[in-house]
């Protein structure tokens, strides 16, 4: 007979401190998102338990150099709302590539995690940051 596994607290506690660095440079930004939800969510991990935050901290550098490819640049709208009438505003890829690439991995990411309260905690623990440094040095962070 097979035994189901299930994260226990230190499991969770190590998690909690365990940080890993992801350099975006020429990765599509699909296929790295995916990734860093994985990571998240703690299925890399043979104690992932659905319910408990086991996931990892991931610290995204270098967001301005990730790549998508075809034309989606072009093509692709996010959308969202104000809340003034009125307010539904249409921006595209290459806009939020240009502009804020930190926000296009951060959607693209947030949008891959289930849609739940301990999603938003998850999210919580993703730092994303356009250029190759991070303050984030005293985590003891290691490398994808």
């Amino acid at each position: 007979m097979t035994k189901t596994t299930l994260a226990t607290e230190a499991d969770r506690q190590a998690a909690m401190n365990t940080w890993r660095v992801v350099d975006a440079s020429g990765q599509v930004l699909g296929r790295l998102a995916s990734r860093i939800a994985e990571i998240l969510m703690g299925k890399h991990l043979p104690t992932y338990t659905p319910h408990i935050l086991v996931g990892e901290g991931v610290i995204v550098i270098n967001a301005g150099k990730v790549r998508v490819t075809g034309n989606k640049a072009e093509t692709r709208e996010y959308t969202y709302y104000t809340g003034h009438p009125g307010g539904l505003r249409h921006v595209k890829l290459g806009t939020y590539q240009a502009e804020a690439p930190e926000t296009l991995i951060h959607l693209a990411v947030r949008r891959m995690l289930p849609k739940n309260r301990l999603a938003r905690r998850m999210l919580s623990r993703l730092k994303v940051y356009e250029g190759a440094t991070h303050p984030h040095v005293a985590q003891k962070p290691v490398s994808l």
